[in-house]
């Protein structure tokens, strides 16, 4: 049935009832009684007038103009208040993030709300948020750092590979590559590593390479980065050999035949021929540098 044609009848009040039931249907069936409802808000003893069939329609028009703009203004209300509430999350939630970054041959040294002291290897990234520090002492780190922790709650390291948990005392970790360490210095460290936890007390220290753990000692007071060095423990050469690499933005080629010497010591980190020296010597290995910082280490048997 045609709209008009239900709304004229509508009016004259001659609906039949299964025009009634159509006339339900319509989509403005509910401004219409609206409208009519309107039309009674007079004084009883004022005369009640049912609109035109053409004076309905113009007031349907205006009625659905005015929801319109109702309904744009709440939209834009709503827009504003979500505007607003990103604003104030963003504010509170990213404004009081911390992040630190090194780059190849820097150290930072960086000193937490609670007074405790980071400091932050090469090429390493350390973030925490200042504003939830007081309830939740936590970093996240990429790298490689050594902390001196004050005693509170609990400080929580976060990294790549495992979480690292202490209370108050001093440690290193290294999460780097395919290696993950863990080294404690004074007090007592808890680290979780693929949901196992394990706790090192002075002097223990949890490396993990490619995935298999072992549990070693380190007798230093503290890691020997922090002198300017890097310390190995029964590593792999070619991962000694990797390490310099980075710390000297060299290219080494390795032509060694043996790929599983182990090396145990320490090469400076800002001394290129004398690094060479300390990771050849002890296997009888010759090298050369190159004048385009292409190094060449060899076999002097070869």
């Amino acid at each position: 049935m045609e709209k008009d044609y239900l709304l004229q009848k509508w009016l004259r009040n001659e609906l039949t009832d299964e025009e009634q039931a159509a006339f339900n249907t319509l989509e403005d069936a509910p401004l219409c009684e609206e409208i009519i409802e309107e039309s009674k808000r007079f004084r009883a003893d004022k005369h009640i007038a049912i609109p035109s069939y053409d004076s309905l329609q113009s007031r349907l028009l205006n009625k659905k103009e005015k929801n319109a703009k109702k309904w744009v203004s709440v939209i834009y209300k709503v827009a504003a208040i979500l505007v607003i509430g990103l604003g104030v999350f963003y504010f509170f939630n990213t404004k009081q993030l911390h992040t630190y970054t090194t780059k190849h041959a820097e150290a930072k040294t960086i000193t937490l709300p609670d007074n405790s002291v980071v400091a932050l290897n090469e090429r390493s990234h350390l973030e925490y948020n200042s504003n939830t520090w007081k309830q939740k002492r936590v970093l996240k780190l990429q790298g490689e750092a050594f902390f001196d922790v004050e005693t509170g709650t609990h400080f929580d390291v976060e990294t790549p590979n495992g979480t690292v948990r202490v209370l108050g005392t001093e440690f290193n970790v290294l999460d780097r590559d395919s290696i993950f360490t863990v080294s404690c210095y004074e007090g007592l460290v808890q680290v979780r590593y693929k949901n196992k936890i394990t706790k090192l007390p002075v002097g223990k220290e949890l490396r993990i390479v490619k995935g298999v753990a072992q549990n070693t000692q380190t007798i230093l007071a503290q890691p020997k980065w922090l002198k300017n060095m890097s310390a190995f423990d029964n590593v792999l050469l070619t991962d000694v050999v990797n390490e310099l690499e980075k710390q000297y933005n060299v290219k080494v080629q390795f032509n060694v035949k043996n790929s599983n010497l182990l090396f145990t010591g320490a090469f400076a980190n800002n001394n290129l021929e004398s690094a060479l020296k300390s990771i050849t010597h002890p296997f009888n290995l010759s090298y050369k540098i190159q004048k385009n910082q292409t190094i060449i280490i060899w076999d002097e048997q070869q």
